[in-house]
C-alpha cells in the first residue's frame, strides 16, 4: 500500500502516466476517423444481430429497488386489494393489517401516485447519500420499506419476493436482458444466511436471466453501538462461517448450498465520504480486538473480505463448487487508497470516479484490466453531474469499463459466458471474437488487443533495458577494480 500510495504522487510518473491516457485518447479518435464505417458495414453483415438482440447484463442493480417506481406503485395498491386483512407488522406487541399500517398515514390506495412515492434521485440527494439512502422509503416511511421489500419481516418476505418474481418474468420474456441482483449481509448474527436462502427457497426467486450478489455494508460501528457486536471478528464470523460449513457440508445448510449457486461474488458497501478515524498498517489491532466504537477504515474492511474469501475459494475449488469474485463499490468518493485498495483485492470495482484525479492508477487499471462498472446517470444525482462524467473518456482510452445502472436504468455489458460469446471468447484478439453473437466489429477488437500489447511492450522494454544498463554498470565496475 505504502509503495502504491508513494507511486501514485510521483511527479515523473504521474506525467508519463498522463501522457500516455492523453495519447490513448487520441488514438481512438484516429481509430473511429478511420475505421468508423467499415465497423458499421461489418455490423450490418451480420444476420438476426443488433443492439437489441445482443446479450445484456446489467451488473449493478440493488435488488430492492431493481422495480421501477410505476412498478412498486402498481404492486403496493393491489397489496391493498388482495391482502387488506393479512398482519404485516407488529407494534407494540399488536399485530396491524396492511389496511392498519396505511390508515396510521391517512392514506388510501386513491392518494397513492409516483409523486407520493417519492423514490426517485433527485437534485436533492446531490453529495447527500443520506437523501439517498432515505428514498428506498415508499413515501418516505421506513415501516413500508420493511414490509415490501425487505427479506426478514412479519411476513418473511412474502410481498419482496413477489414483485421480484415480477421483475424476473419481465426479464424473461425480454429474453436478452440479464441482471445481477444485490442482496446484503450484515453480519449482525450467524443466522443470517439460512434466513437469506430460506426466503429465496420458499419463494422461488429463481430465473435463468438473474444471478446474486452479496453486497456487506460497512456498518461494524453501527451494531457496536447497539452492543449487538463485541468485535470484528465477530462481523467476520457470521458473514464467513457458515459459509466454510455449507461448502465443507453441504447438508448443514441445504438451503444456502442451493442459494450459493446463483450467487456470483461479494460487495462491499456505504458511504465512502465518511471520515476515517484510522489508517491500516502493521499497528492495526487484528478484528478480534477491534473493540472500538469506531468504524475500521475501507482498506481495512475490504483487506479481510479478500483474506477470507481467498481462502474460501480454495476450499470450494477443491470440493468442485464455483468460486466468488469481490466487486466492491469503490472510489464513488473519499480518499485515493480506496481505489490503490480495489486495484491490489478486487476483481472489478463500481464506479471508480476519483480515478479522474489520479493518472497514475487510471492507467494502472488499463494495464491490469481490471474492470470498472460505471453508473453516470445514477451519480448524476449523488456525487458527479453527467456532463462532466469520466466513462466518455476511459472508453476512447479502452480501460475496462461497463455501464450499469445502479438504481432503475438499463445499460449494457457484454458477459463472459461461451453460449452468449462464442467457444473462444477467453482466448486474446480477435480470435476471441464471434461477431454473429456479440455485434463487436473484429476491427474493434483486433484494436484493443493491439493498443494494450503495446502499452505493455512499452512498460517491459523500459524495465528490461534498465536492467541492461545496470548490468552493464555493474560489469564495468567489476572489470575496473580489477584493473
Amino acid at each position: 500500500m505504502n509503495v502504491m500510495m508513494a507511486l501514485i504522487i510521483n511527479g515523473p510518473v504521474k506525467s508519463f502516466c498522463y501522457r500516455r491516457l492523453q495519447y490513448l485518447s487520441s488514438k481512438f479518435q484516429m481509430h473511429v476517423l478511420l475505421n468508423e464505417m467499415k465497423e458499421l458495414a461489418a455490423q450490418k453483415k451480420v444476420p438476426h444481430r443488433d443492439f437489441y438482440n445482443i446479450r445484456k447484463v446489467d451488473t449493478h442493480i440493488h435488488a430492492s429497488s431493481c422495480m421501477n417506481q410505476k412498478h412498486l406503485l402498481r404492486f403496493i395498491k393491489s397489496a391493498m386489494k388482495k391482502y387488506p386483512d393479512e398482519i404485516v407488522h407488529m407494534e407494540g406487541g399488536r399485530g396491524q393489517t396492511l389496511t392498519e399500517v396505511f390508515e396510521d398515514m391517512n392514506l388510501t390506495a386513491y392518494d397513492l401516485s409516483v409523486d407520493t412515492l417519492d423514490m426517485h434521485a433527485d437534485r436533492n440527494t446531490f453529495h447527500r447519500f443520506d437523501k439517498f439512502n432515505s428514498k428506498y422509503n415508499p413515501i418516505g416511511e421506513s415501516i413500508l420499506r420493511e414490509i415490501f421489500i425487505k427479506t426478514d419481516n412479519h411476513i418473511h418476505g412474502k410481498y419482496f419476493g413477489h414483485i421480484i418474481k415480477e421483475v424476473m418474468s419481465d426479464l424473461e420474456e425480454s429474453k436478452y436482458q440479464n441482471a445481477e441482483l444485490r442482496l446484503s449481509i450484515y453480519g449482525r448474527s450467524m443466522d443470517e444466511w439460512d434466513k437469506l436462502a430460506l426466503w429465496a427457497v420458499s419463494h422461488s426467486v429463481y430465473s435463468d436471466n438473474v444471478r446474486w450478489l452479496v453486497q456487506i455494508p460497512r456498518l461494524f460501528d453501527v451494531y457496536r453501538t447497539k452492543q449487538q457486536l463485541s468485535n470484528f471478528q465477530q462481523m467476520l464470523e457470521n458473514i464467513f462461517l457458515p459459509l466454510f460449513e455449507v461448502t465443507i457440508n453441504p447438508s448443514s445448510h441445504p438451503q444456502l448450498h442451493l442459494f450459493l449457486q446463483h450467487v456470483l461474488g461479494f460487495d462491499s458497501v456505504d458511504d465512502e465520504s465518511k471520515p476515517e478515524h484510522h489508517v491500516f498498517n502493521l499497528d492495526s489491532p487484528s478484528p478480534a480486538r477491534w473493540c472500538d466504537d469506531n468504524n475500521p477504515p475501507y482498506s481495512y474492511y475490504l483487506y479481510y473480505m479478500y483474506a477470507n474469501m481467498t481462502v474460501l475459494n480454495h476450499l470450494r475449488r477443491r470440493r468442485g463448487f464455483h468460486t466468488f469474485v469481490l466487486r466492491p463499490h469503490c472510489g464513488e468518493a473519499g480518499p485515493i487508497h480506496h481505489l490503490v485498495s480495489g486495484f491490489m483485492l478486487s476483481e472489478n470495482i463500481s464506479h471508480g470516479l476519483l480515478l479522474r484525479k489520479a493518472p497514475v492508477l487510471q492507467y494502472l487499471y488499463y494495464l491490469a484490466q481490471v474492470g470498472i462498472a460505471m453508473s453516470p446517470l445514477s451519480n448524476n444525482s449523488l456525487f458527479l453531474s453527467y456532463h462532466t462524467h469520466t466513462h466518455s473518456h476511459r472508453h476512447k482510452k479502452k480501460i475496462q469499463t461497463k455501464l450499469h445502472c445502479n438504481i432503475h436504468l438499463k445499460y449494457i455489458i457484454y458477459h463472459v459466458n461461451s453460449h452468449w460469446l462464442g467457444p473462444d471468447y477467453n482466448k486474446e484478439g480477435p480470435v476471441s471474437n464471434d461477431i454473429r453473437r456479440t455485434n463487436v466489429p473484429d476491427i474493434r477488437v483486433g484494436y484493443r488487443y493491439e493498443t494494450l500489447c503495446e502499452e505493455l511492450h512499452l512498460i517491459t522494454q523500459a524495465v528490461r533495458t534498465q536492467e541492461l544498463d545496470r548490468i552493464e554498470e555493474e560489469d564495468g565496475l567489476s572489470f575496473t577494480s580489477s584493473q
